[in-house]
């Protein structure tokens, strides 16, 4: 698994480095990725080794609110340095604009032009996307698109 083999390299590079926040990262990474292995009995594919790397990146951006609210500022600072490792490790992320040319071009495909079939559509957006565009931005343009 090649993200597996970076994602071991870079931390045996942090560990020399003694970069404590990339090292504290790539260990609990390489975790989630290894409970995800158990979890299904075999190795996980590129796609959902990327999933796993979202859901950390989701996660910890919850975290900044809730300690943002609290007024936690150091762990705000501890949070969004973590979520900049992972998201160097992510594909790169689809702009507004890019999302919302994506969003024309399925809506002219599947030929949803109503609210009520926004599903069939944001399921064909997130499936040709995959890992490079944020769900909440896509549900905002299609449900603008369909008003």
């Amino acid at each position: 698994m090649q993200l597996r083999e970076r994602l071991e390299t870079d931390l045996k590079q942090a560990m020399r480095d003694r970069n404590e926040v990339a090292r504290d990262t790539l260990r609990m990474l390489l975790a989630e990725i290894k409970n995800r292995e158990i979890a299904s009995g075999q190795d996980l594919a590129a796609e959902d080794a990327i999933a796993v790397l979202q859901k950390a990146v989701k996660t910890r951006l919850e975290s900044v609110e809730q300690f943002d609210r609290a007024g936690r500022a150091d762990l705000v600072a501890r949070e969004k340095a973590e979520i900049a490792v992972v998201q160097t490790y992510l594909p790169q992320a689809m702009t507004e604009e890019e999302t919302r040319a994506a969003i024309r071009e399925i809506l002219a495909e599947t030929g949803v032009t109503a609210k009520k079939d926004l599903g069939v559509a944001m399921k064909a957006v997130m499936a040709r996307h995959k890992g490079r565009i944020d769900g909440k931005l896509a549900q905002r343009i299609l449900g603008e698109s369909l008003a």
